[in-house]
């Protein structure tokens, strides 16, 4: 069974020269994915900076690659991508989805600088750090909110009834009470989500300001 790959072309500028670039492109990556027997699910091309991280067709890429039926990613060379830290950047959200990259300047698989792979190990480290971070803040506001009287065998009970509900369901009891208590808005929603309740920083900051302008109207 062939792997499946997308080919992802991109130039820098828009003018109309650099539409030969872009065919360019796409033909020797098409030649590539011959050559390793890929089969092609999506041809991206955009005509876009590399040093911008807000383009259509890298962030259609980045969703893509997200799907399990695609294994690889096509690219002239890795500034293709990118330049700078958006390269660095987009590099380690690929790499870290298990996909692989393969350019026409490696003629297979792309080989990443000694440099650039230090940097990627290093935002690896960086992000399970983290990770341990956020899990140590989730920990300490489950402490805190139990400590302070919240029994989310109480509140949890009816978790669900309502999950067809396009709103988030939430316990603003709770979330003023655990205020009150000056637990931050950031520690609020992580004791939430602690407890079962998928809620955001801004859900919970919402909600509670919400709260208090119905009290004012009140």
């Amino acid at each position: 069974m062939k792997m499946k790959a997308i080919i992802y072309c991109r130039v820098s500028t828009t003018k109309e020269t650099q539409e030969t670039s872009l065919k360019r492109q796409e033909e020797e990556l098409l030649q590539l994915a011959i050559q390793h027997q890929f089969e092609v699910v999506s041809i991206i091309k955009e005509q876009a900076s590399g040093y911008d991280l807000e383009r259509d067709g890298i962030l259609q890429l980045l969703e893509q690659i997200k799907q399990d039926q695609v294994q690889a990613v096509l690219i002239q060379d890795e500034t293709r991508l990118g330049r700078g830290n958006a390269k660095i950047a987009l590099l380690h959200c690929i790499i870290k989805e298990g996909i692989k990259l393969y350019s026409i300047s490696h003629n297979g698989e792309l080989q990443l600088s000694e440099s650039d792979s230090m940097v990627l190990q290093i935002v690896g480290m960086v992000e399970e750090y983290q990770r341990k971070l956020h899990n140590v803040k989730i920990k300490r506001g489950m402490k805190r909110a139990v400590e302070l009287g919240y029994r989310p065998e109480k509140n949890l009970k009816n978790l669900g009834e309502h999950s067809g509900r396009e709103k988030i369901e939430v316990p603003i009891k709770e979330i003023v009470r655990l205020r009150k208590n000056e637990l931050t808005f950031s520690e609020i929603a992580a004791t939430l989500r602690g407890f079962g309740f998928n809620v955001s920083k801004a859900t919970v900051h919402r909600r509670y300001q919400e709260y208090i302008e119905s009290q004012d109207e009140a």
